[in-house]
């Protein structure tokens, strides 16, 4: 699943990348993949700006925006160094976007189930006692998608991701927004491991679409257990596919 997809979800697929902006591209997909290591001091402007074939000015730029992101420090007279995740600015859509480059991590795929698992029932609890009826309308035709999409996992599991926004818009929570890309990057990363089998797609369909109409019919107890049934299916079947046990 492209990274693409993580900006298009963000309305942000179209910004044009500044020569820093895909330097640092590069080498944040490279920090989060583990191509370096936490610690380990990366090559001087010099190196970089041959290896880029970029400016040596280019170079600090993209090192800047790392900085910024947490992921590399600079130390005057040693070097830059690659810090460790708990530096990350984890939220920011660049280093969630990256992840979609990289192999699944275990405990990262975890992390992001127990945040949604934390943060999604409520909110689907909100929308149902918030949503207007745009917001509703908006929900079931994400729905209506998914299933005339099933028959592609790239295209299902997009329509997934905007019933998922729909709901989380429908709650009418700003702070809910900034977490939107903790949904979009649980759910592709786990598609490559849970979605290989695009026939068996339509199966969530059904529970989906309860959990519209529990929306629309403003029953709060009903949209919040229905999401958390919801989630904690999708981690069994991660589990599952991954080889470890399914039970919560």
């Amino acid at each position: 699943m492209s990274e693409l997809v993580y900006y298009d979800l963000k309305d942000t697929a179209n910004v044009r990348l500044s020569l820093p902006a895909q330097m640092a591209r590069e080498m944040g997909r490279r920090i989060v993949a583990g191509t370096f290591e936490p610690g380990e001091l990366i090559d001087d402007e010099n190196s970089l700006a041959e290896r880029y074939s970029v400016s040596r000015v280019v170079v600090r730029e993209a090192v800047k925006i790392l900085v910024e992101k947490g992921m590399l420090s600079v130390r005057r007279g040693v070097g830059t160094h690659v810090r460790t995740r708990n530096n990350w600015k984890l939220l920011d859509d660049d280093v969630m976007a990256w992840h979609l480059s990289a192999p699944p991590r275990r405990d990262f795929l975890a992390q992001l189930a127990e945040i949604r698992l934390a943060i999604e029932p409520k909110a689907a609890r909100w929308a149902a006692e918030r949503a207007t009826e745009e917001d509703i309308q908006s929900i079931q035709l994400a729905c209506d998608r998914m299933a005339e999409e099933q028959g592609s996992t790239e295209r299902f599991i997009i329509a997934d991701a905007l019933f998922h926004k729909a709901i989380l818009r429908a709650a009418h929570n700003e702070f809910l927004a900034a977490i939107e890309g903790v949904t979009y990057s649980a759910l592709l990363i786990s598609v490559r491991i849970t979605n290989k089998d695009p026939r068996e797609n339509g199966a969530s369909i059904p529970f989906h679409r309860d959990l519209a109409n529990a929306i629309e019919e403003r029953d709060p107890d009903k949209a919040e257990k229905l999401t958390s049934k919801l989630l904690e299916d999708a981690v069994r079947r991660l589990r599952l596919e991954l080889g470890e046990d399914p039970v919560l």
